[in-house]
């Protein structure tokens, strides 16, 4: 284990380390990747959130549903808008939400008026998911999007995921895969591997025929991409970002098929990266995290020791950065105050993290789900989840409607985000899964058995 520094000590106080990155990368996976159980712990979870239909206000500002709704523009009463708006509602719950958005406001102002109702949405979702939904409350939340991927989500994965078409593609790597990201809808993937290579596959013809997928490793050294392990990645608009146990962060644009456009040299191995349109974020072993703009002839903002321990996961937004550690702390840094503004003690350290919308999903090294909630500047810890992984959750996305989970246990989880989260498909793989990402209908995993695998659903 790293010796303990004080936490937030300035840029200078370090020398760069000079161990040899293969040694310390398989020193890592023997500490913080080895295969442990999940034990058999008495925490507290915070109060519970109220089920939707306890909730105030759920029916406030509605429309009373044991009165029959008003007549067509035309002045005639249709027989449909005879019934109780509960019994239009019961028959709306058969049409696919995408229709009813686009097509039924355009028959009576009526319907329009229906459809426009949030409570319309709320009754429809929770008839649905039977649980508190979202976890996180949230103004301003988008019902009729999230009905929508949450639906498509409980569509996908209902009967155990038989409706994906699923592809192994063993072609690229030949080492463990460890991060990967889907982008451009799902038409493309970028993978990173310990094998030292980043790998970009147009996946636009994957359901024709598989043996003809295009992949390329990204960079012009023969030796790989990075001259150590590929072990994170982040996207930004078509840039990628590729972090590297040689301590290197390498941008490449998706858009010209894979071409580097930059390089950034840091202080140790690059776990964990959050890219934003004017900074990159980097967590690395020295326990830093550490911004740079990759625009700049010298990119280093600022690089701050606010760990004693490994930095494993991170998320940025315009506002907050939040990076988990091996210290088991998790820690807010304001980017407007240049500050850190909240550290929290855990019992377990989390591993990776997903966030979007004030609502940040982590997974734990004991197999355990966590949910937080922000509101104005702080992030507080609403719940834990057991979700069924017998050891690390190595990968986390999440959605307004979907969550995935990935696990050393060998298994990719497929839920719907409620509290408690309802798993809807479990993938058994041969290997340990690394990482987990989703775009449009398509879900890629890293696997440990020199693979990315893809599980691919219909329009």
């Amino acid at each position: 284990m790293a010796s303990r520094c004080h936490p937030e000590s300035d840029n200078d106080s370090d020398e760069e380390s000079q161990e040899d990155p293969d040694r310390q990368a398989e020193d890592y996976i023997c500490r913080v990747l080895s295969s442990s159980t999940l034990q058999d712990q008495h925490l507290h979870s915070p109060p519970g959130i109220l089920p939707l239909e306890a909730r105030d206000g759920l029916h406030k500002g509605g429309r009373d549903l044991k009165k029959s709704p008003a007549t067509s523009e035309n002045g005639e009463m249709s027989a449909l808008l005879l019934l109780p708006l509960e019994l239009i509602l019961h028959i709306l719950s058969y049409l696919d939400p995408r229709f009813i958005l686009t097509a039924l406001p355009l028959v009576c102002r009526t319907f329009k008026l229906i459809v426009e109702e949030e409570t319309t949405w709320r009754i429809r979702v929770q008839k649905r998911v039977r649980s508190s939904y979202p976890v996180v409350e949230q103004e301003n939340f988008d019902w009729p999007a999230a009905c929508i991927d949450l639906e498509e989500q409980i569509d996908h994965w209902t009967d155990n995921g038989k409706k994906a078409k699923h592809f192994s593609l063993p072609q690229g790597h030949f080492a463990s895969v460890d991060a990967v990201l889907l982008l451009q809808g799902g038409s493309v993937c970028v993978s990173g591997s310990r094998d030292r290579n980043v790998c970009l596959w147009d996946l636009r013809e994957l359901d024709q025929n598989q043996d003809e997928i295009k992949v390329k490793a990204l960079g012009t050294e023969k030796t790989g991409t990075h001259k150590g392990w590929a072990w994170s990645l982040a996207l930004c608009a078509n840039h990628v970002c590729s972090g590297s146990w040689d301590s290197t962060m390498k941008i490449w644009d998706i858009e010209t098929e894979g071409q580097q456009v930059g390089e950034i040299r840091g202080r140790a191995a690059i776990l964990s990266l959050a890219f934003q349109p004017d900074i990159l974020v980097a967590g690395s072993y020295d326990k830093r995290v550490s911004l740079y703009d990759p625009r700049a002839s010298n990119p280093l903002i600022k690089s701050r020791k606010i760990h004693s321990s490994p930095v494993l996961c991170l998320v940025a937004d315009d506002r907050h950065i939040v990076s988990g550690s091996e210290d088991r702390t998790l820690v807010v840094f304001d980017r407007r105050t240049n500050s850190v503004s909240q550290r929290m003690q855990l019992k377990n350290y989390l591993f990776c993290m997903s966030y979007e919308a004030h609502e940040m999903w982590a997974g734990d090294n004991q197999g355990l789900v966590h949910v937080y909630g922000r509101q104005g500047g702080t992030f507080q810890h609403l719940q834990w989840f057991d979700v069924g992984h017998s050891s690390q959750v190595t990968g986390i996305w999440h959605s307004a409607g979907a969550l995935y989970t990935t696990s050393t246990d060998k298994t990719m989880k497929a839920h719907v985000p409620t509290d408690p989260p309802q798993t809807l498909c479990t993938q058994v793989h041969g290997n340990v899964v690394n990482a987990v990402s989703c775009a449009g209908h398509t879900v890629a995993a890293a696997s440990g058995g020199q693979t990315v695998e893809i599980w691919r659903f219909g329009e």
